[in-house]
């Protein structure tokens, strides 16, 4: 099997420069990382600046960057699956190999959910497919910046989840974890926080006992107008609310004082950001939207092979799977709180390549789990494999039909027009309970 090529270097050209070109414009952009100039360590991950909550629900949006093979991880069965065959000879999951049970038994899943096929079974744990954007996108960085910013034809650089939350949000309600680079869909005129991770939300020297330097500060910087005075006033509403927080995750993590699980994980990328997640979701401090990265989805080459048990198609949804799993175990009793949703810039090519892998393609399966969904069977309407765009799986689902359905459910959400301007297609039916 070919080896994969690690998270950060995908093996496409287009990738490597879409992440020089998102690095770039976010720069352009203003997006907020206060450096370590100020206060050496202090200010080393933190974006800007917190009220704690009562206990509201959390989506938790899981980029899987890189362009995700939907056809690998819901396969279809009977007709459509012979059909795959024929394209993907070398690749294809065997039909006696795929798990649970579907509507008219159309699809199955990937072996490698194993794991989470007892939420399928209870209904927590289901799928979209055939989703895209409306006309296909098949460039990294150009795909998911139109996903992100969900506003077609607009020059404002404003994301879907920072509208969403609008101009009366604090700071705490949309966090970036993984990075402190924000992702556009949380980019906009709405506060936004961006870290590596919470033991990066504290300030060296301003922990949760020095109130009375903070005061000082906060008198020093009180009136300043510039946008360094309104940072350090942010930053130091970061430290007030997170500090407590942040001061635990600082600790040996084998403290059981410590409130990031980190070896409650299986190994590897998804560790320490779900780790991190739960810990902040316990928390409770008033976060309603948390996003995070699953790179290594750009499969050009060494997908595997016809024994779905190896390769790196399995490797990454095994993983996948194992972490939601101890996600939603080390949530507790904030588990029926919390939705997660999967997204990724576009699917693959039905066709595989001569490097038993799958180039750019287009339409692709979104995965929903937790709280509100109703799995447990694969939703929205299906082109079949007889009927391709351009060699590609055909688009029925817009990535917002799928979207606005979860805000709706579990925020209430009723402004389609602010959230997703001039999008008006119908939500797909059956997805949220």
């Amino acid at each position: 099997m070919t080896t994969p090529p690690p998270p950060t270097s995908c093996g496409c050209p287009d990738f490597a420069t879409s992440r020089r070109r998102f690095l770039a414009a976010a720069a352009a952009g203003g997006v907020g990382m206060a450096g370590a100039s100020l206060f050496g360590e202090a200010f080393r991950q933190v974006t800007y600046g917190g009220t704690p909550g009562d206990g509201g629900n959390v989506l938790v949006v899981m980029s899987l960057r890189g362009g995700a093979d939907g056809l690998s991880m819901v396969v279809p069965r009977g007709a459509d699956h012979d059909t795959l065959a024929g394209y993907r000879q070398g690749i294809v999951v065997p039909e006696a190999s795929l798990l649970g049970s579907t509507t008219d038994n159309r699809f199955g899943l990937h072996p490698a959910f194993a794991p989470l096929m007892g939420m399928w079974d209870a209904g927590s744990f289901g799928a979209v497919h055939a989703v895209g954007l409306p006309q296909p996108n098949r460039s990294h960085f150009d795909a998911m910046e139109v996903i992100e910013d969900a506003d077609p034809g607009s020059s404002a650089r404003t994301g879907w989840i920072n509208r969403m939350v609008g101009t009366g949000a604090t700071t705490q309600t949309s966090v970036n974890l993984g990075s402190p680079l924000l992702p556009t869909s949380q980019v906009g005129p709405a506060p936004a926080l961006g870290a590596s991770r919470l033991a990066d939300l504290e300030v060296a020297g301003l922990g949760p006992k020095e109130s009375r330097k903070k005061a000082s500060l906060r008198t020093m910087w009180a009136k300043d107008t510039t946008g360094l005075g309104k940072s350090m006033r942010s930053t130091l509403d970061v430290v007030d609310l997170f500090g407590d927080l942040a001061e635990g995750a600082g600790l040996d993590p084998a403290d059981a004082a410590n409130p990031v699980h980190t070896s409650a994980y299986p190994p590897g990328q998804l560790q320490a950001v779900l780790a991190n997640t739960a810990a902040l979701i316990r928390a409770d401090l008033g976060t309603e939207i948390v996003t995070v990265d699953y790179g290594n989805w750009d499969m050009h080459s060494g997908l595997g092979g016809t024994d779905p048990s190896t390769g790196w198609m399995h490797d990454q949804l095994d993983h996948f799977a194992r972490s939601m799993v101890a996600f939603f175990a080390d949530l507790g009793a904030s588990a029926s709180r919390v939705t997660v949703v999967t997204i990724s810039e576009f699917g693959r090519r039905v066709e595989q390549n001569g490097d038993n892998g799958v180039d750019h393609g287009y339409g692709n399966a979104m995965l929903l789990l937790g709280a509100g969904v109703n799995g447990g069977d694969v939703r929205g309407a299906w082109p079949t494999l007889d009927n391709l765009t351009d060699g590609d799986l055909s688009m029925r689902q817009d990535y917002r039909s799928v979207l606005w359905p979860v805000l709706k459910h579990r925020f209430g959400a009723t402004d389609k027009a602010r959230v997703f301007p001039g999008f008006t297609e119908a939500d797909v039916p059956g997805l949220m309970v």
